[in-house]
């Protein structure tokens, strides 16, 4: 008992001590002034401010629906384009932003799908786009009013519900008017497209807003009125000759005008075929990059040379300096050649070149190599490459 006693004691003594020692450890700790390190002077009012930040823009060419493509699509339920795209999606995802050419009007089927020479495609192939990584299609080309002010209307609608954006085609004079801006890590780049025609189909009176027509005028001022609101503008001219492997002077003056203009990147389409890149100087160290066609992407065109297209890839890079200058710069300029693969006008799909299948196109390295050297024609500063990291 006595021992017990003594045990208890003994405990209560103990924890009595460390009660005083942790008191006092704490009253002492908290009369101690805060010790501040003098040596430590940022002034971050003041301080010198710098920031860099770049996008990668992606752009493919000519997405023609001819009746044996959306044929090869249909399913018991509707069309599923998905499968043609399941070998070249990572490429177009692999961007922050990516822009393509939907020749063909997306009209729906109240308005009957239809072929050359007057197109009308199933809508779902924007789904497909959007799916695979298209950011924003350009809609001004010769097919746009295939199917009057209807398709525009219905493909526009279509597009808006899937949330899908377009340019060079519109719902009206206020769609128009709406700036096409895409925002990515800070850098704002805006959209412009224009045709130069319609395949002779009038454009209704009174609804210009319909389908941009190339008039320099307007270019020129829609250009004015873009630039304050983006780092960048990339516009899609749908100009030049059918099948013809070297742009024209039209051409070629025309992107002399856009980059002199404040267009930073220009993409040509209608050749259908690859035509050379290009570096066009517009003063003060500063250039616009242009491609003058980007092919085909996806069609049932007949030829090797119609067959081949492209995936285009430009570095868009914004700097603000320690004197809170903004520079804004356009490089590194790559090419990834494509290929247009079916068999009897079935099983379409798009793979890069360099996995084309000897059963599909012989020699698929020489057709490679062949449009290197076509490609940098005019210039040797763009890489042409098997595969986009």
């Amino acid at each position: 008992m006595k021992k017990k006693l003594w045990i208890i004691i003994s405990s209560i003594v103990a924890l009595s001590i460390v009660l005083v020692f942790n008191y006092n450890n704490h009253t002492n700790s908290e009369s101690k002034p805060v010790q501040f390190n003098s040596t430590i002077n940022v002034d971050h009012y003041n301080e010198v401010k710098t920031f860099e930040t770049s996008i990668k823009l992606n752009a493919i060419g000519d997405l023609i629906i001819h009746e044996a493509v959306y044929q090869d699509a249909e399913t018991s339920t509707g069309y599923d384009f998905d499968p043609m795209f399941q070998d070249i999606k990572y490429y177009l995802r692999n961007a922050d932003i990516t822009i393509a050419n939907q020749e063909t009007i997306l009209g729906g089927d109240e308005l009957d799908f239809s072929s050359y020479p007057t197109f009308n495609t199933p809508q779902v192939l924007a789904n497909t786009l959007k799916n695979s990584g298209i950011d924003i299609l350009s809609m001004a080309n010769n097919h746009t009013l295939d199917r009057g002010e209807a398709g525009v209307m219905s493909a526009t609608q279509y597009l808006n519900e899937i949330e899908l954006d377009y340019v060079g085609a519109y719902q009206s004079e206020n769609d128009r008017n709406k700036h096409r801006v895409i925002h990515r890590k800070g850098i704002a780049v805006g959209f412009l497209s224009y045709t130069y025609g319609t395949n002779g189909v009038a454009v209704p009176e009174g609804k210009d807003y319909l389908v941009n027509l190339i008039d320099e005028d307007q270019i020129l001022k829609d250009l004015e009125e873009l630039k304050p609101k983006t780092d960048f503008i990339v516009v899609n001219m749908h100009f030049g000759q059918e099948y013809q492997s070297l742009p024209s002077e039209e051409q070629i003056h025309l992107s002399e005008l856009l980059a002199n203009n404040g267009a930073d990147v220009i993409l040509g389409h209608h050749p259908h075929i690859l035509q050379p890149v290009d570096w066009i100087s517009k003063g003060q160290g500063k250039e616009s990059f242009v491609a003058y066609s980007l092919g085909n992407f996806l069609s049932a065109q007949i030829d090797r040379d119609r067959s081949i297209g492209a995936i285009m890839q430009i570095q868009l890079t914004k700097e603000i300096d320690e004197n809170q200058e903004i520079n804004l710069d356009v490089s590194d300029a790559k090419i990834m050649p494509t290929y247009n693969q079916y068999e009897n006008f079935k099983n379409f799909k798009i793979t890069p070149l360099v996995e084309v299948s000897e059963q599909h196109l012989s020699d698929a390295k020489h057709w490679f190599k062949q449009k290197k050297d076509h490609i940098q024609s005019f210039t040797k500063r763009v890489e042409v490459v098997p595969y986009l990291e």
